[in-house]
């Protein structure tokens, strides 16, 4: 970017034609992206065969660049050193030889510019000399106005001269024209030559200043700025080459020239203005990518799923800061300073990590192992319900123990895992025969579901089915176990079948249901299945209390509630309903328990 003196010194070149408008070398520089060391090194090849035009903006990215690459390559190699097993305080890196290359060749770029910029500064200094001279001759004849007409052919020569004479000291380039185009003027106003002559010099000379104003003003249309500008440059030296136009031309001619030479300044200064707003841009793009990463809480990272999540993120935002431009030049080095220290940070304390899970993997091998060793001495037992515990207690203890290494993780798992399918496979045998008794009696209680399904479907005929329904229930209290999984949901096929059809034969009268409560009672007891009374009260205590909490709910609800307004009043009495309702349902609940009870105690008592 420009600095204010160089500012200053652009809006100048817009008021003054002869003075060459100077673009900072920075903004020279072309936005080149570089995926490696060897394409910057190969860069610098380049411009030190062109060293005179090389400017140093460009070597200072070029060498930005490369140490941004080269502490990645450092960063990525110290990671892996670290996954590897080793320490970071013991990494050292290898001496890159590109990095020496990239120190010569810069040097020797600098070499050569050096001598360069002294040979320039002592030409400029020869070609001011000259420049003076000539001013002074051309002075002299504006104070000899009689040999003006002699002098003509000279002063012409005077003029091929000037314009051959190219660098002069930045800070005389405009003093020194203005003060050659005064004489030069005063030259030409005096002039006593052959009026055709002379209006023949200011017409060739108008034509070819018009003809620049035309280019600058097309200039407008090229989409490339920066060629626009460069072009702009040549058109002014051209200008400054020109002779003078007649007196009356000259205001109005420059006039135009300079306007659009203004266009193009504007266009010129507000791309780089953009360059400049989007390198602040950048630079709040990489200060958050840098908050982001200062904010993971290391010490809440506790496992490698952790870990390995907060490292994937952590990558992704290293990714996310390749693909960010640079941030402004004061800025880009402490930026990246900042953004390098978080990543140390993060992956220097999960080496410490790991470096401490493989102390305790190490430790977790010889627990598991020691489990291995006791599965393998139960596996041949036949005392399969025990076993089987034991077991699962091993298994339990194993699920507890973390992590070992990768190598041994999958030897010490088949261990382990070969011992439990060895007893758990040999147990299934022994039970087979157990389970195809289950499965028939699945088959069997299926049976009597779908008679119970035939029996309800006609609500008419309730009472009228009421025996087969009794046989059915004894049928069903005489069949086995089934398998466990399905225990479940076909004993509530088989619960919502019955409780169907006495709801039907009995709807809405709370002593029915008690009288085809007692009546399920005795079937179960003359099925002999005596446990599924001791089930049916438990499931039948464990509904009083929810009756008697859901009860106690409503009814303190009730307490709090007011009859302000009518919603209020509607309200009440829902909640009313539904308390009457539970204290009926609760009623219930209970008589079928006093009927368990009586029939346990008439059975205990014979």
């Amino acid at each position: 970017m420009m600095d204010s003196q160089e500012k200053k010194d652009a809006l100048k070149t817009q008021n003054t034609p002869e003075n060459k408008i100077d673009m900072d070398s920075e903004n020279n520089t072309e936005k080149t992206v570089f995926n490696t060391k060897q394409e910057i090194i190969d860069r610098l090849r380049l411009l030190l065969n062109d060293a005179e035009n090389t400017n140093k903006s460009e070597l200072d990215t070029l060498k930005q660049v490369f140490y941004k690459l080269h502490m990645q390559e450092l960063a990525d190699k110290q990671e892996k050193f670290v996954q590897d097993g080793g320490k970071v305080e013991d990494f050292k890196p290898t001496p890159d030889p590109l990095e020496i290359d990239l120190k010569n060749l810069i040097d020797q770029v600098k070499e050569i510019r050096r001598k360069i910029a002294v040979r320039s500064e002592e030409l400029k200094e020869e070609n001011l000399k000259k420049k003076t001279a000539i001013i002074e001759k051309i002075k002299s004849f504006v104070d000899s106005p009689e040999d003006a007409n002699n002098s003509y052919k000279e002063f012409k020569e005077l003029q091929n001269q000037w314009n051959d004479i190219r660098l002069i000291p930045q800070s005389k380039a405009n003093e020194l024209w203005r003060t050659y185009q005064l004489y030069v003027e005063q030259y030409y106003d005096m002039l006593k030559l052959n009026h055709e002559f002379r209006e023949y010099d200011f017409k060739k000379n108008l034509e070819l200043k018009t003809e620049l104003c035309e280019l600058a003003e097309k200039l407008d249309e090229e989409p490339d700025v920066i060629s626009a500008f460069h072009q702009l440059q040549k058109f002014h030296q051209q200008w400054r080459e020109i002779g003078p136009v007649a007196k009356e031309l000259r205001e109005d001619l420059w006039e135009r020239f300079k306007e659009a030479s203004t266009v193009i300044n504007k266009k010129h200064q507000a791309y780089f203005d953009g360059i400049k707003a989007q390198e602040v841009e950048n630079l709040k793009a990489k200060t958050e990518i840098c908050e982001t990463i200062e904010k993971i809480e290391l010490d809440k990272l506790e496992n490698f799923t952790d870990w390995n999540k907060k490292t994937d993120e952590v990558l992704a935002l290293q990714e996310q800061w390749k693909t960010i431009g640079f941030t402004p030049r004061k800025m880009n080095t402490k930026i990246f300073e900042r953004f390098r220290a978080a990543c140390d940070l993060f992956f220097n304390t999960k080496a410490e990590f790991f470096q401490d899970v493989k102390e305790e993997m190490v430790d977790n091998l010889s627990q598991k192992e020691a489990l291995c060793e006791q599965a393998e001495a139960l596996k041949d037992s036949t005392d399969w319900k025990k076993t089987t515990a034991d077991f699962i207690k091993l298994q339990k203890d194993w699920k507890k123990i973390g992590p070992v290494h990768k190598s041994k993780s999958n030897m010490v798992w088949k261990r382990f895992s070969a011992a439990c399918d060895y007893f758990f496979e040999k147990r299934n045998q022994q039970n087979a025969e157990q389970r195809k008794a289950q499965t028939d009696n699945l088959a069997l209680k299926k049976e009597v579901i779908t008679k119970l399904e035939e029996l309800t479907q006609d609500e008419t005929k309730a009472s009228e089915v009421n025996e087969e329904v009794h046989e059915l229930i004894k049928q069903w209290n005489s069949i086995g176990h089934v398998p466990f999984k399905v225990k479940d949901s076909i004993y509530k096929q088989y619960r919502d079948l019955i409780d169907k059809h006495f709801q039907r034969a009995n709807k809405g009268q709370a002593q029915q249901k008690i009288s085809n409560f007692k009546t399920i009672v005795s079937s179960i007891q003359e099925g002999g299945n005596e446990n599924a009374l001791y089930r049916e009260r438990e499931k039948l205590m464990r509904k009083v209390e929810r009756l008697k909490s859901d009860l106690a709910t409503y009814e303190n609800n009730l307490g709090f509630l007011t009859l302000s307004s009518k919603k209020g009043n509607s309200l009440i009495e829902e909640v009313t309903r539904k308390v009457e309702r539970l204290r009926t349902e609760l009623e219930v609940f209970n008589k079928k328990i006093e009927v368990i009870d009586q029939s346990i105690f008439r059975k205990d008592e014979k």
